[in-house]
């Protein structure tokens, strides 16, 4: 006994000799960065032990689950016309060769360029009373048909074909990479394209299309603006609700909740589907995959099938929206919408780079650190981009509203002066939010480029003496400049779009183009909407095509 409790002792001695041998101010930087990344979650969670809000029992009763039924319902509508399209078109511009094949290569991702709401106000437009729908009928002496697009299956239609290019990018990159030698080998066998699709190439590239899927239902859950618009209830309008109709946070707080505990489901799923699956592929013996050039009808055909979500994903809305901006651009285009252009561009600009040096920081910081389970750890901070927006807003409200108060008391204490709320409703907590939100978009692209630098390029600096930071600004920040550049436009265009956690958090005398088009959707001006829609499409759009080239390169 006395021997083993000696071990015992000395085991720990030995821990804790270690743990102070490897800690070293990045390993507690790191720890700091992922506590202030975390910070909204954990405020949530501690909330929750205050009880929940005097509506929640009248909420759970009749609201409850409508909110959890529309919410599953858009989930299971939307992830299968994503997958439909996104996965259909991919293989086809893959493995087939047929007109415009370069092009469509492309556009195919320009559905993303679109927020989800926009798209809903733009069909909303075509196919009401007076639509555009309607006079085209007219004008073939046809009679009106009416689609009713104002419930959840049309918002499931909406947000499925403005979100399945997160599907057609991941499986895209999957086929094209695949071995050849896995197609050559099945048509030798003597089997078809449609068995060798459903057979080899789709269970191969499950972990990339459900890579996809997860990022899309991860938007089906932040929607607000398509939802309010449309009038169905989810959790995220019934969290606005909750907070600004009810004027109830602690409610807003429990349905937040649930809400994570949806989103971590999914991915738990996820992991658990695939967890003893293994997918290898032999990248020494593959190649591009050899296209197949059918026959002109099929060539015609095919492309008609591509041409599909392109034309309702991109050009019908966009279509609608071009024709809505000739009728309000005299109305709507002027100083102010240019200022207020100005400024959404800034936040965003300024958004994307505190996000890019952020996820620069926790990446380097956390490799520079001795500890082992720091790299591991630091992993814990892209877990924001799963939370929805709406959800992420009331985590940093909660603190902001807190730290408020206190800084009130001790300047009325101190020097008798009303200050007022100074970080609540600043643009210091949106920018907060936004970094929170989209950290995971900057942090992906950096890591995946940094892991292509050999380790021996900043070893050799350091045995020579040079410090890490010196080491990275000097040899590997000019390695990985093409993730940072990737990572930077893509955070810029997520704020652009992002629509809930700017409507709870944005100051009182600050705006963006995208509350701009939805104050304008709301008011029952959806032609008005247009204008400052079309910007946030077009200066989306330019950096889309400039990232593909670039990745392509």
């Amino acid at each position: 006994m006395k021997q083993a409790g000696s071990n015992n002792i000395f085991s720990y001695k030995y821990r804790l000799k270690r743990l102070r041998r490897d800690s070293n101010y990045w390993a507690i930087l790191t720890l700091v960065l992922l506590a202030f990344i975390a910070l909204p979650v954990i405020s949530i969670g501690v909330k929750l032990f205050a009880g929940p809000g005097e509506t929640w029992g009248h909420i759970v009763d009749n609201l409850l689950f409508d909110y959890l039924g529309n919410s599953l319902f858009l989930i299971l509508a939307c992830g299968t016309l994503v997958l439909l399209l996104g996965v259909s078109s991919a293989w086809l511009v893959a493995r087939f060769e047929f007109p415009l094949r370069k092009q469509m290569e492309w556009l195919l991702i320009l559905p993303l360029a679109i927020p989800g709401y926009i798209v809903a106000y733009a069909y909303a437009g075509i196919f009401d009373y007076g639509g555009s729908f309607q006079l085209l009928l007219e004008s073939i002496g046809l009679e009106f048909i009416r689609i009713d697009m104002m419930n959840k299956y049309g918002l499931a239609f909406v947000l499925g074909i403005s979100l399945f290019p997160y599907v057609y990018v991941s499986s895209r990159a999957f086929f094209m990479n695949q071995a050849n030698s896995l197609l050559e080998a099945s048509e030798m066998l003597g089997v078809g394209q449609v068995k060798t699709f459903f057979r080899l190439m789709l269970p191969m590239a499950r972990p990339a299309i459900v890579a996809g899927l997860i990022l899309v239902l991860m938007e089906v859950l932040n929607d607000y603006g398509a939802a309010k618009y449309y009038g169905v209830n989810t959790f995220t309008t019934g969290i606005f609700r909750s907070w600004f109709a009810l004027e109830e946070p602690e409610t807003a707080v429990y349905l937040s909740a649930l809400l994570i505990v949806i989103v971590f489901t999914l991915i738990l799923l996820e992991k658990f589907q695939r967890r003893n699956v293994q997918f290898n592929s032999n990248r020494s013996n593959s190649k591009s995959i050899d296209r197949i050039k059918p026959g002109r009808q099929k060539r015609s055909l095919i492309f008609l099938v591509v041409l599909i979500p392109v034309f309702l994903g991109f050009i019908l809305p966009v279509g609608q929206l071009i024709y809505w901006a000739t009728l309000t651009f005299d109305k709507v285009f002027n100083s102010s919408f240019l200022a207020l252009s100005l400024q959404s561009f800034w936040i965003a600009f300024l958004t994307a780079f505190m996000t890019v040096v952020m996820a620069v920081t926790l990446i380097y910081f956390s490799k520079w650190s001795r500890m082992s389970f720091i790299k591991n750890v630091a992993k814990l901070g892209v877990l924001g981009y799963a939370i929805p927006g709406a959800v992420i807003a009331i985590g940093i409200m909660i603190p902001m509203i807190s730290l408020d108060k206190w800084l009130i008391s001790i300047f009325d204490k101190v020097l008798n002066l009303d200050i007022g709320l100074i970080i609540t409703g600043s643009l210091v907590a949106l920018i907060y939010a936004y970094v929170v939100r989209f950290l995971a978009v900057a942090y992906n692209p950096i890591e995946s480029t940094s892991l292509k630098v050999s380790k021996t390029i900043p070893d050799s600096s350091r045995i020579l003496g040079v410090g890490n930071i010196r080491t990275f600004f000097r040899i590997e920040f000019p390695l990985i400049r093409t993730g940072i550049a990737s990572a930077f436009i893509l955070v810029f265009i997520d704020v652009l779009k992002e629509l809930p956690l700017t409507l709870i958090l944005k100051p009182f005398h600050v705006n963006t183009l995208a509350v701009k088009a939805y104050e304008y959707a709301s008011d029952e001006m959806v032609m008005e909407a247009a204008i400052p829609s079309l910007f946030i499409i077009i200066t989306v759009m330019l950096p889309v095509i400039f990232l593909n080239r670039m990745l392509i390169k």
